[in-house]
């Protein structure tokens, strides 16, 4: 394939912008999909995890052919905690498609993706998406992105940037803003044609020693582990002996490539060459990892390894100590999680494992709540249980002063409940850097804020603004510690006694507070079974049984009237714990204890660390 019918490009947006809705239109309208093709919306999140919660988690790969030219399309993820997928994604392609939503604007993971994109000198070309949406502004749209390109120090020719607006659910774009029907494209046609036009193919020749960086990793029962990633000079062959590099000071080995595939639509297909430009799947070599270089033995040209941001969050993964442990998982042994997390340290670029001195106890880093999340969901669905600890920010020492990180905050909330959120991002010491109302009811309030202070923020938001605020939160940079903040405002209920719940025990306990059990659910000593509506810890006696005995009374019993308890979640868990509690992990189920189960042991822990 020549070099000049390529064009290698990343969709990139803040979350929910419609990035993959995007995808699916590229995909159908390019003739992708054969017209009796039954094909699923937002077909390129094929994750259960990702069509779950509607986010994209994995940066994933498919190509289109337009005009006789072959367009790869690496879709990615719009959180920053996935922020190591982005950037290996970027490391592939030579332009990118900026979605941004017509009426939310520029938001915080628009600034990350976009920082990234600029600083590899990739050229966007902006696509303000959704401009059908009532509320849309499109014209407040191009102008926002144009002063977040400037504060990013964008050179002259990326703040020369082509716009399309377009709807991605709709299915069609157009290089002019008008009015409903009057100048909108019937098709994509013209996102399409300014991709052709504005990203560049990329420069390199067949001729020379072959160059190709992996920047992300797929297995296959059948081939073992595969290698994504795009050559950047030479050409490979199926049955080739290649050099493969850890940058070029690392260690390197021998190894041979099985088979050489490229994406075409959602396929994978065989090829017997591949060039610059392409982005292609190896297999065949077991050795190899994310950012490593293959290239030729006889003049190797390795490439430096992908730098990728530093973990801001931390967690402690042990093996699951309480009276119900080993019930419902099949790998609960420390060997078996740390084989687990080692496995996922060959894909997962952010993720940070290490041991710790207690036995069974793992401390695991990432990104931020989400990214350990679903780590933690991936392992349950696996079959792995396991307990965590509250999450902790990773202070830094700079210039002897003890520092930890700053997350730029934005929420769109109604001006009624402006009041309390600000109160509540104040307690949390967040500084308050910008306000903006829409003139239509709601404010945007921008924020930076300690890391620390968000953590379990995310329920409190959404009790505070009924359900309508939206917040969407990045990492800054670091900041000398800002003091002590307020931890949980309530106290918990928890077990005195191993055994079953019944319904005469929640009745009694329904005044103290809200339940995280119901009728039948197992407990044990120890186990947090509610919140208390006081600040302190109340230890109950869960498992009471009405006393029956032959005394009759006359007239009628009342009937036991239970508020229904809040589902716990494994957000929800991992939000709510404070220091001294663990959310335990079960294929089936999601508890939340104590860390000594014991109450003497949980006294005797409180005077030592007094």
């Amino acid at each position: 394939m020549s070099t000049k019918q390529i064009r290698n490009i990343a969709i990139i947006a803040h979350v929910d912008h419609g990035k993959t809705t995007m995808v699916d239109q590229l995909l159908r309208q390019s003739g992708t999909f054969a017209e009796h093709e039954k094909v699923v919306d937002t077909v390129m999140d094929n994750n259960a995890i990702e069509r779950e919660r509607g986010i994209t988690i994995l940066a994933k790969n498919c190509a289109v052919s337009w005009q006789g030219t072959h367009i790869n399309i690496v879709d990615t993820p719009g959180h920053a905690d996935f922020g190591g997928e982005v950037e290996r994604a970027l490391s592939m392609v030579d332009g990118v498609v900026l979605l941004i939503d017509a009426q939310e604007g520029p938001m915080p993971q628009t600034r990350f993706v976009t920082k990234k994109a600029l600083a590899l000198g990739l050229r966007p070309i902006l696509v303000v998406n959704k401009v059908d949406k009532p509320g849309a502004r499109p014209q407040h749209v191009v102008n926002a992105a144009f002063d977040l390109f400037d504060k990013l120090g964008a050179t002259d020719e990326q703040l020369d940037f082509p716009v399309v607006y377009a709807s991605g659910i709709n299915g069609w774009s157009s290089m002019e803003e008008g009015a409903a029907g009057e100048q909108w494209g019937p098709d994509m046609s013209a996102l399409f044609d300014t991709i052709l036009k504005h990203v560049p193919a990329h420069q390199g020749d067949p001729a020379e020693p072959l160059q190709l960086q992996i920047s992300a990793l797929d297995f296959s029962t059948f081939v073992g582990r595969i290698g994504v990633g795009r050559i950047n000079a030479g050409t490979i062959r199926p049955m080739m002996d290649v050099l493969v590099m850890e940058g070029p000071d690392g260690k390197s080995i021998k190894g041979r490539v099985n088979q050489v595939l490229t994406f075409q639509g959602l396929d994978r297909v065989q090829v017997t060459e591949a060039g610059p430009g392409d982005i292609v799947l190896i297999n065949g070599i077991a050795e190899i990892g994310i950012g490593v270089t293959l290239t030729d033995p006889a003049k190797p040209t390795p490439l430096p390894m992908l730098k990728v941001d530093e973990p801001t969050l931390t967690m402690n993964f042990c093996v699951n100590t309480s009276p119900l442990a080993g019930r419902e998982g099949k790998y609960v042994t420390s060997r078996q999680i740390w084989d687990r997390l080692q496995k996922e340290l060959q894909s997962n670029v952010a993720l940070r494992v290490k041991e710790t001195d207690e036995e069974g106890v793992f401390e695991v880093s990432g990104r931020g709540e989400l990214h350990l999340t679903i780590l933690l969901e991936n392992m349950r669905r696996e079959g792995y249980e396991l307990a965590v600890s509250k999450p902790r920010v990773v202070f830094k020492d700079i210039d002897g002063q003890r520092c930890e990180p700053i997350e730029l905050v934005t929420v769109d909330i109604e001006e009624q409940h402006q009041g309390g959120v600000m109160q509540a991002l104040g307690e949390r010491k967040g500084d308050l850097v910008n306000m903006e109302p829409d003139g239509r009811g709601r404010v945007r309030l921008e924020y930076r804020i300690p890391a620390r202070g968000l953590i379990g923020f995310s329920n409190e938001f959404l009790n505070l603004t009924r359900g309508s605020g939206l917040i969407s939160n990045i990492f800054d940079r670091y900041e000398p510690y800002r003091g002590e903040i307020g931890g949980r405002k309530n106290g918990v209920l928890i077990s005195m006694d191993d055994g079953e719940i019944f319904t005469y025990a929640l009745g009694k306990l329904d005044d103290r507070g809200r339940m995280f059990v119901r009728a039948n659910d197992p407990v044990y000593e120890g186990m947090i079974v509610g919140i208390h509506s006081r600040d302190n810890d109340l230890v109950v006696n869960a498992t009471r049984t009405k006393q029956l005995t032959n005394f009759r009374v006359s007239g009628k019993e009342d009937a036991i009237k239970v508020t229904p308890p809040i589902e716990l979640t494994l957000e929800y868990g991992v939000e709510f714990i404070e220091d001294d509690e663990l959310v335990e992990i079960t294929p089936k189920s999601i508890r939340l204890r104590k860390r000594f189960l014991k109450e003497h042991e949980r006294k005797r822990a409180l005077r030592e660390a007094a």
